[in-house]
């Protein structure tokens, strides 16, 4: 390799050395075959054994839901008395789950890797209908237990239909 090539690569973020080693794996990709593989450790580890290809919503709700013992996240129940507030000025001894945005990237990772390991997008469990309500509740319940709203994010109007019409720089189609 010359050296105008190693600077090339250099350049591109390329981690080849001599030409025969694959580049490293991305955070995403590597964080990807991670979950992939915790996922399908949990299938074999249940009683009996669940085989991938007989995987359903149900075994990936259950995931979600096994994993919440790991979270980090305090989310108070509706009986205590910092319930809805952001910042609670004591400790409470209400549940630590996994936050709604971990919950959404780990789905997102995880439907990408089912489809990567030869499964169908019509039969992706993780893609199911079941597991969009599923991450909306626990959007909206952390919300609520938490005293952050979550509002939708209006689509703000696009510029250049008629609304600017003192620039000169713009182009109409027709």
């Amino acid at each position: 390799m010359s050296s105008s090539d190693r600077g090339k690569d250099i350049a591109e973020g390329s981690s080849r050395v001599a030409g025969d080693t694959p580049p490293t794996p991305s955070r995403y990709e590597s964080q990807k075959r991670r979950d992939w593989n915790t996922f399908g450790q949990y299938l074999k580890n249940q009683r009996p054994p669940v085989p991938l290809s007989q995987c359903n919503c149900n075994h990936v709700l259950d995931f979600l839901r096994y994993l919440d013992q790991f979270g980090k996240t305090k989310v108070h129940l509706q009986g205590c008395m910092f319930y809805g507030q952001p910042e609670p000025p004591a400790p409470c001894t209400c549940p630590l789950r996994q936050a709604w945005g971990s919950l959404d990237a780990l789905i997102g990772r995880l439907r990408a890797a089912y489809e990567e390991n030869g499964g169908s997008p019509e039969t992706n469990p993780f893609a199911s209908g079941a597991i969009r309500v599923y991450l909306r509740e626990v959007r909206e319940c952390q919300a609520k237990a938490r005293g952050i709203p979550y509002k939708k994010k209006k689509k703000k109007p696009s510029q250049g239909k008629g609304s600017d019409e003192s620039s000169s720089t713009t182009i109409q189609f027709s």
